[in-house]
This record gives structure tokens, sequence and C-alpha cells, in this order.
């Protein structure tokens, strides 16, 4: 594909709604075969959310994307690459021009995970031709969320093929003693408390679903995007992050663990720095116009939807609508159209990447208790039981 570099970036942005969009054939183009996927995934990351490190496996995954999102800024000025964030990790697509670079500094960075967040994350990639050859689809449309926000749309067996490839022939970890010369995390940022349901009796809900079926992915994924959005409410009504919810943590252990995560080291200036804007944040907020501005721009900034080739969202709902949609999910299951997994929990965390405090920023929201990681684990028993290949590593 001629200028094939620039593809994503000159993509047209869908101003409809994710479900109508799924119904629009013609919103998607195959991804050009000179790009490659590329994986940073963090290593065992259920047993880690169980020993209570959900934090540090949502943090590895934000430097992951801020790693990424700071080289291509440099290498490739405007352009964008299109990202899946999944809680425990993060596939990128890029293309051949740039992958190299951002492979060396995923494995810089993983380094730093390994250091710092006590976690091993895996690193690989793989290119799009080889998931072409191997008769998979992988399938791209660009929607507008808001007038803030767009988000890639993928359709198609091949992102999970990739990830299962590359995810079976990671390389092992290389130390680097002079990583922190090398390594780039500006923008990662940690500071909101858990956010709770608008409502008491409201819980939070992380659901993945799978249509292993390329054929009829788009149209079943628009069915369950239908259900959703009748039982729960449009995006806005059913939206976990809400202006009024949010609350900065400021106490210094907060900072000091993004601290750490950031910076590998301990520094007072960036502690106290850090500190005294979290701190006197809590009031800019609350106060000041520019201030409300952001907290209004952290809902719509919020990242809650992902088609990777299969279905991910949080958001939250009454115990009555959970159970509507389990029932509605359930059928599609027996009837053999999906598989889903689906995890509720009693708040949802948050993770940032803050490139300037305008309009550049992106909020990646998960559930307490594994948010993702839970549902996937849930989703991936069932697949073991009826004896399926896992598309979900």
């Amino acid at each position: 594909m001629e200028n094939s570099k620039h593809f994503y970036a000159n993509l047209k942005a869908e101003n409809a709604a994710v479900r109508k969009i799924l119904r629009r054939e013609s919103a998607f183009v195959n991804v050009p075969n000179d790009w490659h996927v590329v994986v940073a995934d963090v290593q065992n990351s259920t047993a880690a959310v169980n020993k209570g490190l959900h934090n540090n496996v949502n943090l590895a995954a934000t430097g992951s994307v801020a790693t990424v999102m700071n080289i291509a800024k440099v290498k490739l000025k405007d352009e964008e690459i299109p990202y899946f964030f999944g809680g425990d990790g993060v596939t990128f697509l890029t293309h051949q021009d740039i992958v190299e670079t951002v492979i060396t500094a995923l494995k810089t960075y993983k380094t730093h995970v390994k250091e710092n967040l006590h976690l091993i994350l895996k690193v690989g990639s793989m290119p799009v031709s080889e998931i072409y050859e191997a008769r998979n689809k992988i399938s791209i449309a660009k929607c507008e969320i808001n007038d803030f926000l767009n988000i890639p749309v993928l359709i198609g067996n091949g992102l999970k093929f990739a990830e299962r490839q590359i995810k079976d022939n990671f390389e092992t970890l290389q130390g680097n003693t002079d990583y922190l010369k090398n390594i780039d995390l500006k923008g990662m940022e940690c500071r909101w408390e858990e956010i709770a349901p608008r409502n008491k009796e409201n819980q939070v809900v992380c659901l993945l679903a799978l249509c292993s079926d390329e054929a009829q992915q788009a149209t079943t994924y628009a069915e369950i995007m239908d259900i959703i959005h009748l039982v729960f409410g449009d995006l806005k009504e059913r939206q976990p992050i809400t202006t009024t919810r949010l609350k900065l943590n400021a106490t210094v252990d907060k900072i000091r663990k993004e601290m750490m995560a950031r910076l590998g080291k301990e520094d007072m200036g960036y502690l106290m720095k850090n500190w005294l804007i979290t701190y006197f944040g809590t009031f800019y907020f609350k106060f000041f116009k520019e201030g409300k501005q952001y907290l209004s721009k952290v809902s719509q900034l919020s990242d809650t939807i992902m088609f990777d080739g299969t279905l991910n969202t949080v958001m939250e709902g009454s115990p009555s609508q959970i159970e509507s949609l389990r029932n509605y999910l359930d059928m599609m299951e027996r009837e053999g159209r999906i598989t889903y997994g689906i995890h509720t929990t009693y708040a949802s965390v948050m993770s940032c990447y803050v490139q300037d405090r305008k309009n550049n920023h992106v909020h990646f929201v998960d559930g307490t208790e594994g948010g993702y990681t839970s549902a996937a684990v849930i989703f991936k028993n069932k697949l073991g039981l009826s004896g399926l290949t896992p598309a979900i590593g």
C-alpha cells in the first residue's frame, strides 16, 4: 500500500456509536502487510494479582504505552500508533520503519519493570504479512468516541493469532544496567483513588467476550453492544469514571509508588514536587475553571471499550442490569456463538498517560480485585473446558 506508514493516521474517524460502526463494513480496512504486531505482556499476571500486585500490573502495562508513545513522538512526529490496553499488557500496531525502535525501547523498559515492579514483562513482535499467510483476518476502523477520544476497532482473529505465536516465542530477559539512561516514561501517572460507582448498589463490570467465527464477529459484537446499550444505557450513563467521584490520592506513599514505577530510584525532588502538585491539585480541581475542565475531560478521555478481535469493556450497573446481561450472554454462549468471562467488583481503578493537561491525556480503566485479568481467568477456564484453543494469552 502506498504511503502505508501513514495509513492509520489518515484513516477517517467514524462519528457514530461503536455498535453502528461494527455493522458498517466500509469503515474497516486491512492493516498493511508492512506493519507489525508488537506485544508487551506481564508474565503470570493472575498470580501477581492474587498476591495483591494489581496496581503494579496496571502500572507495567501503562508504562508500556508511555514508552512506545514517547518513542513515537520523536520518531514519527504526529503519526498515530494504534494500541490495545488489556490491564496486564498492551498490543501495538507499528509500521516496519519503527518496529525495531519500539522493540528496543520495550526491552529496555522490561528491565525497569523487573527491577522496580518485580514483574516479568515479555516482549515480542510478528509481521502482519505472516498473519495473512496463516489465513487470519486483521481489519481496523477508527471510532470517534467523543470530541477528544478516538479508538481503534479491530475485527478478525489475526491479532490474537499473533499474540499466541509471540507469547510462545518470547525472548528471555536480558539484563541492562544502563536502562535508566535510555528509558522515557514521561507522562506516566497513577494518582487517583479507587473510584466507587454512582450508586451504592451498583457494581463495576469487566467483560471479555470472543466470537471465534471471523465472518460473524462484527455483527455478534454489535449485538452485544446493542444489549449493553439497552440494559445499561449509553456510554455516558454506564461510564464508571464520573467527575464527581474522582479524588486524588495525595499521600506520600502513592507518589512514592509512582516515582519508583517511573524513575526506578528515590528522588526527593520528584517526591516533594509531585506530592505538592497533587496536594494542591485537590483544590485546583475543585475551585479553578481550568481544573474543572480537566476533570471533565478525564471522563471523556477514559478508555473503557476495546475491540482487538475480542470485545472488552468496563462499565457500571445495578445487580438487576448485570443479571440481565449475564442471561443474554449465557444464551449466546449456549448457542455456541461466543465464549465470555465477566468480573464484577466494588470499584474501578485508573492509571494515566498524560502528555499535556489540555487535551493529550488518556486514562486506562480497570476494575478492582483483578478486573480484566480476573475476567480472563473465567474466560480461559471456559475455553479449556470446551476443548477450544485459547485465543487469549
